[in-house]
């Protein structure tokens, strides 16, 4: 298609029909293989790609788009109500959106209503979204004389000679106005219905020792039956929160004396996630793989090698300095870090504090560069860090690879020893901040089924598509069956990743190749990226329609490099192996609470931490309830007998509410027929059968994981 310079997305679904037009809502630019988002009105970069985002419930990027728009509608509420509020960011969410504020008065829900009245207003208005760009300069005067400093900060953090405002309405300096990148909806009536979910504490990016803030969620639809259905499944969700379900199933706990953060697993949860790390050992084990075990902690040289140290410093526990020097210095550090937020007396208090801790270094140590307390506390945080780099101790790994790494490199490898298959469920470390912590979604001590493949190139794909399969294998076996796969590519423009530009070229067109060889329906995502590597991502859709992340496979060109990994070739030269990073689960507490909310407690027989329980009807029947039981523990099933004096009534009830997949009643007349009652989780009463039968129809139901639809009814 042919159009005039200057021509927008609107001009060209214009073109295409009035039905499109009305419809469009941005445009999905391709440029140099680069894709970006363009407001509708915007113009186009000359000749690309284009593909037209319309007003679709289930397009992920336009609902984004749709929240992104409807984050500063809320914005704009709650300034209207509480005109002190000063706003820090607020970004799109697969599920919704959300802005984190700060103001005096808490928000609370009984809020909600008058400020989703002022959101209604501003939809009804249809006020357009418009664009305005401003240098630079200009900008940060404009900002500086607003007195925000989250805008201030997210406008030195943002890059480009200019920077850009969104106005909800054609009066700037009259509408609501917002520093952001975009993009946005074309006006505010595209919203067609939306909730606000709740509010909740944060801090500035995460730290916690910046200004609390207030998180106030919400969601967003083009129609309003689509925002009925999600209400519907957030009630569902909340009947199989784990968090709940896992304290009435005793399957875990999180104890505050403990640890927020670190899961106490009970033995029927310890039995779950057994049962899993067995069936997982047992499939790679025919595939090659070689178990191994590593210690929790290593040296920070280590994780300086491989890039996880400082770079993901934020997230980690503190390091174990071995020296007094690097104790102090990184106390010195956190010190400056709390003054550098801190302001008025508290930040004089804080700040004499740095400068005792310098004066004492300065004393012990000599002087350093750049440590001078009148430069500020961001200049001593930063010449404490420059030091600490030259630091030896210890870390909490954050990442088992460094240590996978370490153990191939014990030996010699020719290219016959190819490939390596190293497997651990290895145990990893996050000082996730305290308001980030959700049950056993989100902790600071989880498990990964970490395994590390090094291979040769010749050997890279196939070894890819084994990993692929085996992540496939794990899923269907789980019941997971809809699932999208996302490539996880760098953003060019992005400096989080590492690595040679060539490399990164590189890899991600090998997991594009293989995507497109194995048949995988795959979208491709820029910044998805870990940072050494690009990255194949399982995101499976749960039984009432949420999303997840669950299995990932990584390539990685980079370890190898940073470690100096070897092998003898055919030729008897020192060649570099590739380096895989695979995980079906993720982490085993994670993937642990998404099945108990995917199966609401109700595990398939052969996961149930209790298959069977055995309950007898009186005193009468207890020897048979006892045989029975006993013959259950000898064919291996995992059992329990209930002989107290309740009815038998209460008793399926309170055994059903436990989620046991089968409840066995024995009486007289089954004592005197030798058979069994049998009864499911769902009330449903089987039959009567010979506990041959049941125990027949129990192991085809446990070896074909379900699959078959084999039990007890159909014996």
């Amino acid at each position: 298609m042919t159009l005039d310079a200057g021509a927008s997305t609107w001009d060209v679904a214009g073109s295409i029909g009035p039905g499109l037009q009305r419809a469009a809502l941005a445009g999905k630019v391709l440029v140099n293989g680069e894709a970006q988002i363009h407001d509708l009105h915007n113009p186009l970069p000359g000749d690309c790609q284009l593909e037209i985002l319309t007003k679709d419930d289930t397009s992920r990027e336009s609902l984004l788009l749709l929240r992104h728009s409807c984050a500063h509608i809320m914005a704009e509420a709650i300034c209207g109500l509480f005109p002190e509020t000063k706003l820090a960011y607020g970004p799109p969410l697969e599920d919704g959106f959300y802005y984190d504020i700060e103001l005096s008065r808490s928000i609370t829900p009984d809020d909600f209503e008058e400020l989703e009245s002022r959101m209604r207003k501003i939809i009804k208005e249809d006020r357009p979204f418009v664009r305005h760009e401003m240098g630079r300069g200009q900008a940060m005067e404009k900002l500086e004389r607003e007195g925000n400093r989250f805008k201030v900060d997210n406008a030195l953090r943002a890059e480009g000679d200019s920077l850009s405002f969104y106005v909800t309405g054609e009066n700037q300096g009259q509408d609501f106005e917002d520093l952001c990148r975009g993009p946005h909806i074309p006006s505010t009536g595209s919203v067609g219905a939306f909730k606000i979910k709740q509010v909740s504490g944060a801090h500035y990016r995460g730290d916690v020792n910046d200004t609390p803030l207030q998180r106030i969620y919400g969601t967003a639809f083009f129609k309003k039956k689509a925002l009925k259905e999600y209400l519907g499944r957030l009630e569902e969700a909340k009947a199989r929160d784990h968090r709940v379900v896992g304290q009435e199933l005793n399957l875990f706990t999180i104890s505050p004396e403990v640890g927020s953060g670190l899961v106490l697993w009970q033995p029927k949860g310890a039995l779950v996630r057994m049962l899993l790390e067995r069936f997982l050992m047992s499939e790679m084990l025919q595939r090659g793989y070689q178990p191994v075990y590593t210690p929790h902690i290593g040296r920070l040289g280590l994780y300086r090698t491989s890039g996880h140290y400082p770079y993901y410093e934020d997230s980690q526990f503190p390091a174990l300095y071995e020296t007094d020097r690097g104790k102090v210095l990184l106390a010195l550090k956190h010190a400056a870090q709390r003054a550098s937020h801190m302001t008025g007396d508290d930040k004089k208090q804080a700040m004499d504090s740095v400068d005792h801790l310098c004066t004492a270094i300065v004393k012990v140590w000599g002087q350093i560069e750049g440590m001078n307390p009148a430069e500020g506390a961001d200049a001593v945080a930063q010449a404490a860090d420059r030091e600490l780099v030259q630091e030896e101790g210890f870390l909490l790994k954050p990442m088992n690879c460094p240590h996978h790494v370490h153990i191939y490199k014990a030996q010699p490898r020719s290219y016959r020893d190819l490939p390596v298959r190293l497997a651990e469920f290895g145990t990893v470390y996050r000082y996730e901040q305290s308001g980030e912590l959700n049950g056993m979604t989100r902790v600071r001590g989880f498990t990964q089924d970490d395994a590390h493949l090094f291979c040769t190139p010749d050997q890279l794909e196939s070894e890819l598509a084994s990993t692929i399969e085996l992540t496939q294998l794990v899923l269907s076996t789980l019941n997971f069956s809809d699932y999208r796969v996302r490539l996880g590519f760098c953003d060019r423009d992005s400096d989080k990743y590492v690595g040679e530009r060539e490399l990164w070229d590189k890899a991600e067109n090998v997991l594009r190749n293989i995507a497109e060889r194995m048949g995988l329906d795959y979208s491709e995502e820029a910044g998805e990226a870990a940072f050494y590597g690009p990255k194949i991502d399982f995101l499976v859709r749960d039984c009432i329609g949420r999303e997840w992340q669950l299995g990932t496979v990584q390539l990685d060109y980079t370890a190898p490099e940073r470690f100096d990994l070897t092998y003898t070739g055919a030729d008897n030269r020192p060649h570099r192996p590739i380096m895989i990073h695979r995980a079906p689960f993720g982490s085993m507490e994670r993937f642990i609470a998404i099945l108990i909310e995917h199966f609401a407690g109700a595990f398939p027989l052969w996961l149930a931490p209790v298959q069977v329980t055995v309950t007898t009807v009186s005193e009468k029947s207890e020897a048979y309830g006892h045989e029975v039981y006993e013959v259950l523990q000898r064919f291996g099933l995992r059992v329990e007998l209930d002989t107290s004096s309740d009815k038998i009534g209460p008793k399926k009830h309170r055994l059903r509410k436990m989620k046991i997949p089968y409840i066995i009643v024995v009486g007289e007349q089954e004592a005197l027929e030798k058979t069994v009652n049998v009864n499911d989780r769902e009330g449903r009463t089987l039959g009567n059968y010979p506990l041959a039968q049941f125990l027949e129809a129990c192991r085809v139901e446990i070896e074909t994981k379900g699959k078959e639809d084999a039990h007890a009814e159909r014996a």
